[in-house]
């Protein structure tokens, strides 16, 4: 496929302006760790939420989405629709108590919750086993889709795709460290969502659809519109539904979704200015994710099964791209005329680029404050160690782009990776509200749930990744209970400290408060009403639903379904903000 000049000028301004962005703010953000980890900590509320939502929309998102439209209908989404449950609990309840850790990254937490050589350990086991293999695989995932758009519309080698869209990437995330990333995320959410939602209205609108009417009446659609899965298919009901909903989202760590919070969205909020301004964050980035980015990319596969309706019609068409169902989204943009096609190339690498820049920074922080100054040189300057930062943001880039040529499928790789977290999830939930959760809880969920991974991939019992997520959450979470209650807690010192820091609520610190007492150690009293916390993060569920699928109304025609959504977004919202003035 060939691009019209003008489309070559759009993509290639944007590059200029990103990489305009890095050089300014490289020289602010090499003073020191602080500055380029957190970008100084005094970010408002907005742009981090942008940036959360920017990083969340990679290259591989629209596959992803793709791939289970094509496969699975609308409600296939359910599968990461679920993590809006986590996803609010971070807002209302973990946001403010990660903002109160003060802690530079959120493995820094570990030798603030928990002691001794166990506690050191696994702070700095997880920033390889996270920073490196686990984040590794996240960004080949990224990097596939950029394989993948770069096949079908450039003609590119799998290896020319990594190689050029690392190369701009790798430079502004090195030199301007996270303000340079938040900054350029700004920019970029912008250029993808209008990139986006111009393509769908585009597509929708060409010859071989018909117009939205046409493409919801099409055959190979009307059976995939459902917000919910079929109740007379117990299967897909299972799979889609109520796994997800009553396992996958509290029992699985997942980048972007971490019960508990975590990784690049504690980064952001950590970077906040106060509480107020993490937990409006993430509260901005939730409402965006769900409710507001889905629809153009659903509309878009939905056409792809107009033009494509099976698996060998793309194959036909693209004979040289790696084959997959989340071909699709990139089969119907090569439809985009000169300009349009320009700017929507812009946004995808816009996309590419902002994921990649998030986890490359995220990375190195672990690479350069959670292992080097705290293992290697605990006594190396803050140049030194913004310096290891920039040089592991570098290899971190090149053995993803290398994974990523083994890669095939988004859905496949998105499954590895729930799998592989699979259990570990209500450690991270647990381990601000039950003082008896120690190191060795989360050493045995990390070990039990990689082992268990790696198990279920080698060997062959004929069991389907539902049947492998809930063995693997079942057993994992068995064997970190276990080795909790077997093993001896925390030291009353670390956990005191811990506890006037964060002031957690809940019933689970009751006996520690009493060990506390008995030794003459004096805690700080908790002002936070759980009660009113939990409220919002229900009516943030009810709130981000009902505008997800109104919105899905209005496309369907659907006036009536439509307005009462909205009605309950609307009451919702309001008692969100009637609590939130109460706290």
């Amino acid at each position: 496929m060939k691009l019209a000049t003008l489309d070559w000028v759009l993509i290639l301004a944007f590059f200029a302006v990103f990489l305009i962005i890095g050089i300014i703010v490289a020289k602010r953000s090499g003073k020191d760790t602080q500055e380029f980890f957190l970008s100084g900590r005094n970010m408002p509320w907005w742009l981090l939420g942008i940036s959360m939502v920017a990083t969340t929309f990679s290259a591989d998102t629209p596959n992803l989405v793709t791939d289970i439209v094509r496969q699975h209908g609308v409600s296939g989404n359910w599968v990461w629709w679920t993590f809006l449950i986590t996803g609010m609990l971070t807002v209302f309840v973990y946001a403010k108590l990660w903002r109160r850790s003060k802690v530079l990254t959120d493995l820094q937490f570990y030798e603030l919750r928990y002691s001794g050589k166990e506690a050191a350990f696994l702070r700095g086991f997880r920033a390889i086993y996270l920073g490196v293999f686990f984040n590794v695989m996240i960004m080949a995932s990224v990097c596939l889709a950029a394989i993948k758009i770069g096949g079908i519309m450039f003609g590119l080698a799998p290896w020319e795709c990594v190689l050029y869209a690392s190369i701009v990437t790798v430079i502004y995330s090195s030199i301007g460290g996270l303000r340079g990333v938040i900054f350029t995320d700004f920019l970029q959410f912008i250029v993808a969502m209008v990139g986006s939602v111009w393509a769908a209205y585009y597509i929708v609108n060409m010859p071989e659809i018909g117009g939205l009417q046409n493409l919801l009446a099409h055959e190979n659609v009307s059976d995939k519109l459902n917000f919910l899965p079929d109740f007379n298919d117990s299967k897909s009901l299972l799979v889609l539904l109520i796994i997800p909903i009553a396992v996958q989202w509290w029992s699985v760590w997942y980048p972007g979704a971490e019960p508990g919070g975590g990784g690049y969205i504690a980064q952001r909020m950590l970077s906040a200015k106060d509480e107020k301004n993490a937990i409006g964050a993430t509260l901005l980035f939730n409402v965006a994710h769900y409710a507001l980015r889905p629809w153009p990319w659903i509309i878009i596969a939905l056409a792809s099964l107009v033009l494509y309706p099976q698996l060998a019609d793309i194959g036909n068409e693209f004979p040289n791209a790696v084959l997959g169902h989340d071909l699709g989204y990139s089969a119907m943009l090569t439809n985009l005329p000169a300009g349009l096609l320009g700017l929507v190339v812009a946004s995808l690498i816009a996309a590419f680029m902002s994921t990649i820049s998030t986890h490359l920074n995220w990375g190195s922080s672990y690479i350069s404050l959670d292992f080097y100054k705290r293992f290697v040189k605990p006594e190396a300057s803050e140049k030194e160690l913004v310096a290891v930062g920039r040089f592991s943001t570098v290899i971190l880039m090149v053995f993803a782009a290398l994974l990523a040529l083994a890669l095939s499928s988004a859905l496949s790789t998105f499954a590895i990776l729930l799998q592989i977290g699979a259990g570990t999830g209500l450690i991270f939930i647990l381990r601000w509200f039950w003082w008896r959760v120690n190191a060795y809880s989360e050493i045995t969920g990390m070990i039990v749930s990689f082992v268990m991974a790696l198990f279920f991939e080698f060997t062959d019992f004929g069991l389907e990744d539902y049947e492998k997520l809930i063995y693997g959450v079942a057993i994992t979470t068995i064997c970190w209970i276990g080795v909790t209650l077997l093993t001896r807690p925390t030291d009353t010192s670390t956990l005191s400290s811990f506890y006037n820091a964060v002031t957690p609520y809940g019933n689970g610190w009751k006996p520690f408060k009493k060990i506390a007492s008995e030794n003459n150690i004096e805690l700080k009293k908790t002002h936070d009403v759980f009660t009113i916390d939990l409220a919002s993060m229900l009516l943030g569920i009810v709130f981000v639903y009902s505008s997800l699928f109104a919105t899905g109304y209005i496309i369907y025609g659907n006036t009536l379904g439509a307005v009462v959504l909205i009605g309950i977004a609307v009451i919702s919202a309001f008692f969100i903000f009637k609590f939130w003035k109460r706290k």
